[in-house]
């Protein structure tokens, strides 16, 4: 477990307890435009709890939450914002090495494979690319609910010679849970995604914005097809913390509640699991705060 690289944890809530606007449709973009110091200072208490991997706050730039217009007349700069943000809140740290994970979101909605275009993805995920580039470290596709999802970011970022990531969000209803076989969202399995990882280039496979209770078994399967293909790609875990079931609403609409039995020391303990299944990157997701984020990390170091 010592080895375990500690990432941060979900952005929101965070933004809102500092104080930031958050509404539909602009949701954590909005802090970018009206708040941005508060952005920065979101990075800064990840990292003072012991994140090591920080994520930039580009999640909500796409036309799905800014709208089509805005994107095209303000886009880049707020995308180029998010990565400087990050950066500068890295950067000032001067006794440890802090990443920057250039967040890639499902360009066409969260958890909405359904409304994947292959024929455009590529026009918006050139222009967070481009304008993250400068920024980060890392590439971060992160709460994909479909193969096709990772393999468009794979494309718009393998001429930058920087390390890639790819994150799924796992269907997690209590049926799915029930199930015991671990699959996207949008019905393909976890072993399927983590074959298709393996000729990827991904450096990283993981697991993010879904219940903790379906991930140990999405680790367990991702080490098992990455022992059989000898492929050496580390395995991480991001959970949230919604209640309820998610599979038959929108990520996108509104703020969820989040579970009272999901406090700082149980999801320490569930982060423990996932270490002990395999996973060798581990954060938070929705509702998963820097509180959060500095007990599993001492918990892990242990």
């Amino acid at each position: 477990m010592s080895t375990t690289r500690i990432l941060d944890g979900g952005m929101s809530r965070e933004l809102l307890r500092l104080g930031a606007e958050l509404k539909q449709p602009e949701w954590s973009a909005l802090a970018l435009i009206n708040s941005p110091d508060i952005v920065r200072d979101v990075h800064k208490e990840f990292i003072a709890a012991g994140s090591e991997i920080i994520t930039t706050n580009s999640y909500a730039l796409v036309p799905f939450h800014i709208g089509e217009d805005r994107f095209q007349t303000e886009g880049a700069a707020l995308i180029r914002l998010a990565g400087r943000l990050a950066r500068e809140a890295a950067d000032a740290v001067i006794d440890r090495k802090v990443l920057v994970a250039g967040s890639l979101p499902p360009i066409f909605g969260s958890y909405e494979p359904q409304n994947f275009q292959p024929e455009r993805v590529q026009d918006y995920l050139k222009v967070l690319v481009e304008n993250l580039d400068p920024f980060v470290d890392i590439w971060l596709g992160e709460t994909l609910s479909l193969i096709a999802e990772g393999k468009a970011v794979r494309e718009a970022v393998s001429a930058s010679g920087k390390p890639f990531w790819i994150s799924f969000t796992l269907a997690d209803d209590e049926a799915d849970i029930e199930s015991g076989e671990p699959k996207l969202r949008s019905c393909e399995t976890v072993e399927e995604a983590a074959s298709w990882a393996v000729s990827s280039g991904a450096e990283a496979f993981l697991f993010n914005c879904s219940k903790p209770e379906v991930m140990r078994g999405a680790v367990e399967t991702a080490a098992r097809v990455f022992r059989k293909a000898n492929a050496r790609i580390e395995i991480g875990v991001y959970a949230n913390a919604f209640e309820g079931e998610q599979g038959a609403s929108a990520a996108n609409e509104g703020l969820h509640d989040t579970r009272d039995d999901l406090d700082d020391d149980a999801y320490s303990r569930f982060a423990c699991s996932w270490a002990e299944a395999g996973a060798t990157i581990i954060g938070g997701c929705c509702g998963i705060g820097a509180a959060h984020i500095h007990r599993l990390g001492k918990t892990l170091s242990r």
